[in-house]
């Protein structure tokens, strides 16, 4: 194994699409995506975002995920060192036909959004019985 891939993945950095009425940085969440027989399961790695600041936006095929964080420090605190960077997160996906829209749901728990999204009935694999005679 190269010891490019034992080093851990570093948040990327994207310019703001459009303009943004909040200042800040924007970073692309981590995602892993799985495939079951019954849907593809998307988990994006948005530390410090609660599940009341998440936004999924749908229109059409184009899914938006973005989540936003508020600074960590509290009233009358002063930053001396920063070593975390704070940002909110955006990304986007465009989904295909195998994807049923209607059925697609969301669950954010410690930082971790899991969306789950149900494959359509013509993309789900099918066993094809042999007929003999």
């Amino acid at each position: 194994m190269e010891e490019k891939e034992l080093q851990p993945k570093v948040k990327e950095e994207v310019p703001a699409k459009g303009e943004r009425v909040r200042p800040g940085r924007i970073f692309v969440p981590a995602v892993d995506i799985y495939e079951t027989a019954e849907a593809l399961v998307l988990v994006a790695d948005m530390p410090g975002v609660s599940g009341d600041r998440v936004s999924l936006d749908l229109k059409d095929s184009h899914l938006i995920i973005s989540g936003e964080i508020s600074q960590p420090m509290g009233e009358g605190e002063t930053l001396l060192s920063q070593e975390y960077q704070v940002g909110d997160y955006y990304r986007e996906f465009h989904l295909g036909e195998m994807i049923d829209k209607n059925r697609i749901e969301a669950f954010m728990s410690d930082g971790v959004l899991k969306l789950t999204l149900p494959k359509a009935e013509k993309a789900k694999p099918r066993k094809i019985e042999v007929k003999t005679g």
